[in-house]
């Protein structure tokens, strides 16, 4: 059995001992699922560079739809990536989101659903990049792992050292506002990772359609660990 397969079973198998990773429940009374492909036409009304505009779109759909959080989906083909200029690859858009995001307000709690170590973590500055990123390396059943946290505050990565033990439930990091987070609307992109390929506080969070198989393997389905019904 290959590595991700083998990662997705014994994560299927131990699905019930995860924590949660903020404190509002993922549960169907509070989550809107965000669809941000080409299929919503709404995003073609919005100015996705800038950053106010975007953030109000979110905020005023959670109002009006009487949700707590908003959520977008693992290997969503992203029309939003498509306009920012960090995201072109060589003349070729990178579009497939590798991970799981969580909008939510800026300062919120962000938790470590597992035990493990701090990998890595740095501050990736770019416009519409991760902002502070804090990468951590978990080892079950004989299977290493790492779990991506973006998007954070400068804060959580202050005062961290590689190799520093992280338990299950440990508040590990708050959610970054739009000043410190790559100019993005507050939310955790949370990304699980099979192999770092060397990369140190740092990994591609959006590929590009022609590696999307690749990727598929690198980057397995978050979901596995955060439980949202509606994502499934």
């Amino acid at each position: 059995m290959e590595k991700s397969a083998h990662i997705i079973k014994i994560l299927e198998e131990n699905r019930d001992f995860f924590s949660r990773v903020v404190d509002i429940e993922l549960s169907d009374k509070n989550v809107y699922v965000f669809d941000f492909t080409e299929n919503n036409r709404e995003l073609f009304d919005i100015n996705l560079d800038d950053t106010k505009a975007f953030s109000d779109y979110i905020t005023n759909k959670l109002i009006e739809e009487k949700k707590k959080v908003g959520v977008g989906g693992y290997f969503e083909d992203r029309l939003i990536y498509k306009r920012i200029r960090h995201f072109d690859n060589d003349g070729e858009p990178r579009s497939i989101h590798l991970g799981i995001d969580i909008w939510i307000e800026a300062e919120s709690n962000i938790y470590s659903p597992l035990p493990g170590i701090i990998h890595s973590f740095n501050n990736n500055e770019t416009f519409g990049d991760y902002g502070p990123t804090l990468i951590l390396e978990h080892l079950i059943e004989g299977e290493m792992f790492y779990t991506l946290y973006g998007h954070l505050s400068k804060d959580s990565i202050q005062d961290k050292e590689v190799g520093q033990q992280v338990r299950r439930s440990d508040i590990i990091a708050k959610v970054g506002n739009e000043d410190v987070n790559g100019s993005w609307p507050p939310h955790l992109h949370f990304q699980v990772i099979t192999d770092m390929l060397g990369g140190f506080g740092d990994f591609p969070g959006v590929a590009p359609l022609s590696a999307k198989e690749y990727f598929h393997k690198l980057c397995i389905d978050p979901n596995l660990i955060l439980k949202i019904n509606k994502l499934k």
